[in-house]
């Protein structure tokens, strides 16, 4: 232990790792979701001395697991237990309630660890830039998923679910998860880990039609054949397919990737077969449906007389212009008016610069990197959506977030990190957060926030009951 100078700080000596003398590196990761937790894991389980720190703005962890997979999907957010077991390792420390740009700037989580990692993801919407985006009644996804999965900054959202028909704009996975959870039966929803606050809301809703409407056509729509399935086979829910948007299209597929073709055959299928005799009952009980529109852009959010409320869109008919992902809708000149008194645009989720000091591309919302290295700046990474963008699933940014992590390590063997010199890490970062009023939320800390919520939830019959206010985790936790 000669390397260490017989000098180290106390509790220096607990992160020297066992191949070598030289001091342990500290890494700092900002966000603790999916792409946090993932180049956290990977950094521990590749470098037998690295101490990991995870900062997040919120009192709880888990990111988008916790707030946007769906309610009724509880087998995706199985991811937690790894996560979990990761935020219980010795070598790692989670942080909540602690806003990096805000409470502690970039420069500093540089100044007291080896190598920052930004993980912080897309906390913004694309917007549709269109007249009457801001009216009553229209939402972005973002915040109404946000506002049935307990997002703090949604909880007061109210969306108005007094109307019939309720119009999705966006084919992708979470307008499918929107127009399931506007449709699905009570019963199901209560056995979920929905908010007591949006169920309630749920259960007075008059809404009982749904249109997906895209820009392209079937060959270009971004769902999954599971999600489409579970949407087809939702319970007095029945499926409004129109035969003639598919002409052609079996021939169109055969040489198609499976996955493609696949989706293709079960919409063309949806959308000719005749409803079941017990959905004809179901009908007659309460007719429920649900719809894909193809090849229409919105053009306006059409006002009520009062100027005040969505009554409807209008939208131009467009034609395909190429094939395959690259389609381009091109609008023909023809329009054409929907009445709807909700809309919901899932058009996409956008990141936001966190800070300053990182540079960050407006145009395509990432950080500018190169294999989760950002550009001119020797120390900084970047992984999840805020490295490539918004789009992929749990297991696309597992792998990116990996592949980040190497890069990490790469460094670190290489030399490119300078871990000679001794970097405090939280102990550091603990006085400026001090200094400035905010006392971060440990992991343990959550852990009791955690047990309070299963607990609430088990009274009520569900996995658990979501906190909604931070102040209230807070007041939980004795902060």
């Amino acid at each position: 232990m000669a390397g260490a100078g017989g000098r180290a700080p106390l509790g220096f000596k607990r992160w020297l790792s066992s191949s070598s003398c030289s001091p342990a590196p500290r890494v700092c990761v900002v966000g603790s979701g999916p792409a946090g937790f993932y180049t956290a894991q990977h950094i521990l389980k590749h470098h037998g001395g690295a101490q990991v720190d995870i900062y997040e703005k919120l009192p709880v962890p888990f990111g988008l697991v916790r707030f946007g997979v769906a309610p009724d999907h509880p087998e995706v957010k199985n991811v937690i237990n790894a996560f979990t077991q990761t935020a219980r390792s010795e070598r790692c420390a989670y942080y909540g309630n602690v806003t990096v740009g805000r409470d502690i700037k970039v420069a500093e989580l540089r100044q007291a660890y080896h190598a920052v990692v930004l993980s912080y993801g897309a906390e913004d919407n694309r917007v549709l830039g269109i007249p009457g985006e801001n009216l009553s009644g229209v939402y972005s996804a973002r915040e109404f998923v946000g506002w049935y999965n307990g997002l703090p900054e949604n909880r007061d959202l109210k969306p108005d679910l007094s109307c019939e028909t309720a119009l999705i704009l966006g084919h992708g996975n979470v307008a499918l998860d929107i127009a399931r959870i506007l449709l699905s039966p009570l019963s199901l929803l209560r056995k979920t880990d929905i908010t007591d606050g949006s169920l309630a809301a749920l259960a007075c809703s008059k809404v009982k039609r749904v249109w997906l409407v895209g820009r392209r056509g079937p060959l270009q729509v971004a769902f999954t054949i599971k999600e489409l399935r579970e949407m087809i086979n939702l319970p007095g829910a029945r499926p409004v397919l129109n035969p003639a948007d598919f002409t052609g299209l079996e021939n169109a597929v055969k040489d198609a990737p499976r996955p493609r073709k696949r989706l293709t055959e079960l919409m063309i299928k949806t959308a000719l077969e005749k409803p079941g005799e017990k959905m004809l009952e179901a009908e007659a009980a309460d007719p429920r449906e649900w719809g894909l529109k193809f090849q229409r852009s919105p053009q306006e959010v059409l006002p009520t007389a009062d100027g005040r409320r969505a009554r409807g869109i209008r939208m131009a008919l467009t034609r395909l212009e190429g094939s395959g992902d690259s389609a381009k809708a091109v609008p023909t000149g023809d329009v054409e008016e929907l009445e709807c008194g909700l809309v919901l645009s899932s058009i996409g989720y956008r990141s936001l610069p966190l800070d300053p000091a990182v540079p960050f591309d407006t145009q395509r919302g990432i950080i500018p990197n190169s294999s989760g290295r950002v550009e001119g700046v020797p120390g900084l990474y970047c992984s999840g959506w805020v490295k490539r963008g918004p789009t992929g699933v749990i297991i696309t940014t597992m792998n990116d977030s990996f592949d980040t992590a190497q890069s990490v390590l790469e460094d670190l063997q290489v030399g490119a990190l300078d871990v000679s010199t001794f970097r405090e890490g939280f102990g550091a970062v603990e006085s400026i957060l001090r200094s400035r009023g905010v006392r971060p939320v440990s992991f343990s800390d959550w852990e009791k926030i955690d047990a309070a919520e299963v607990a609430r939830g088990k009274a009520a019959g569900k996995p658990r009951e979501k906190i909604v206010d931070p102040q209230e985790m807070l007041r939980l936790i004795g902060h």
